[in-house]
């Protein structure tokens, strides 16, 4: 009788602590929560601290917290501190192959904190996938593309593939190619771009806009205008040049010809 009440109390403790597990898991997840958004948001004011170690640090808050209250739990439900360290240790090397891959994303993670080969908010391509950097933690890079999909992408693929990001530098430059007519003045058509340059306050003097001839083409004689602005006036700018030269062009008469050829057709004799 006594075995049997000394069992049901053995019972009972076991299934208060399942719960004292659950409840204590269930506040440790919150806490984790509010303390990474704590921790970001505090980061987020300071301004000498880039945005993205906030967000590199607030995701690792959390992550620590977890497990923190993981150990935590395991505890409550049975295991003791030296049982869950003997555990850990026979498995770790069981663990490491199984999350390999999670843990070169940490790796990758950290190295992209520490030389930071982009931040939040740079534009960036990696390997044929490009978009706007919305958040970096510790397994994964968030992106936008410009239609606003989402894209995670895996830090261990990002810190193994070239990283191409238009938004490292504060400058870029502006390449536009205008074909004209053979039978135009292209001294005149450079005169245009030209002036349209010297106009437009975005483009910078130094380096100077370079303008020139360079290709005589199949169908059009080819002139290619290489401008420097703010890399946050590239496309703008881009797309408002070609639609001035366009109606300067057609303004002055200069025709902006299409690919065409020319059939010669010769009569035999006889």
């Amino acid at each position: 009788m006594n075995e049997t009440l000394t069992a049901m109390g053995g019972y009972e403790a076991l299934a208060l602590n399942v719960v004292k597990a659950i409840v204590f898991l269930i506040v440790g997840y919150f806490i984790a929560g509010l303390a990474s958004r704590i921790v970001r948001d505090r980061l987020s004011k300071m301004e000498r601290l880039d945005q993205t170690l906030a967000v590199f640090f607030s995701s690792l808050v959390r992550w620590a917290i977890l497990a923190v209250v993981i150990i935590a739990v395991l505890q409550l439900v049975g295991f003791q501190a030296t049982s869950l360290v003997a555990v850990l240790g026979a498995a770790s090397l069981a663990v490491g192959l199984a999350l390999q891959g999670t843990l070169s994303d940490v790796a990758s993670g950290v190295m992209l904190i520490i030389f930071r080969p982009y931040r939040l908010g740079d534009y960036i391509d990696v390997s044929g996938t490009a978009g706007t950097v919305k958040e970096i933690n510790l397994f994964v890079t968030e992106l936008a593309t410009p239609d606003n999909v989402q894209i995670i992408m895996p830090n261990s693929k990002a810190w193994s593939s070239i990283i191409t990001n238009y938004s490292a530098n504060k400058t870029r430059r502006v390449d536009l190619t205008f074909g004209v007519d053979y039978n135009d003045d292209a001294d005149k058509a450079i005169e245009l771009i030209t002036a349209i340059a010297a106009a437009d306050e975005r483009i910078h003097n130094d380096p100077a806009p370079w303008i020139r001839l360079v290709n005589l083409g199949e169908s059009s004689v080819d002139i290619t205008a290489r401008l420097w602005c703010s890399s946050a006036d590239y496309w703008d700018l881009k797309f408002d040049m070609t639609k001035r030269v366009k109606e300067a062009f057609d303004k002055e008469g200069i025709s902006i010809p299409y690919p065409h050829r020319v059939e010669i057709v010769k009569k035999v004799s006889g």
